[in-house]
């Protein structure tokens, strides 16, 4: 197993470390929390970077980091609905839509069809990433001059999350109307 796919199990490994963190009650829990899930959020960089830098993508690298992404982000959102700082219909939205597109590439892929990430994705990844960050800080710094950074940043997560979905799927339409012969 090369480091890239080492890394990346390890950002696995970080999530059961994250919620039990997040749920324990020590004094600034939900910051330990904040800063697990901010190293965690940084090894999905780090191990792409080694991976292509080294010439070490491997199938299973493929297979395993969107997974870990995925599952790291719903893990948190889902958390932080039971903790009272989200509500659920974001998350469902945010859910859905993950299960939709990668249900997508399971279709493209077994057409043999790769499609690359998208600048929006990006967008949505980078801001998912900010919102939910701020939310486990309790919009710190910015609740002190009463900005609503962290609300900000979950509605505009969702609107990434909404455009940046209904755009792969528009771009990519043709995966569905592809046939095997």
């Amino acid at each position: 197993m090369n480091l890239a796919n080492k890394i990346t199990l390890l950002r696995v490994l970080m999530i059961p470390v994250f919620m039990i963190v997040l749920f324990s009650d020590f004094n600034n829990s939900t910051y330990v929390a904040a800063l697990i899930f901010a190293i965690a959020s940084a090894t999905d960089g780090l191990d792409g970077y080694i991976a292509r830098s080294r010439g070490q993508v491997t199938t299973f690298g493929k297979f395993i980091d969107p997974l870990a992404d995925k599952l790291l982000v719903s893990t948190a959102l889902i958390s932080m609905v039971q903790l009272g700082k989200v509500p659920a219909w974001i998350v469902v939205i945010i859910i859905a839509r993950e299960f939709t597109i990668t249900g997508f590439r399971i279709i493209a892929a077994s057409e043999g069809i790769t499609i690359a990430a998208s600048s929006l994705g990006k967008i949505k990844t980078i801001t998912q990433l900010i919102a939910i960050i701020s939310l486990l800080i309790d919009n710190f710094p910015f609740r002190l001059i009463n900005f609503p950074f962290d609300i900000i940043m979950l509605y505009s997560s969702l609107f990434f999350t909404v455009l940046s979905g209904v755009d792969y799927l528009y771009k990519n339409r043709h995966v569905l109307t592809t046939s095997k012969k």
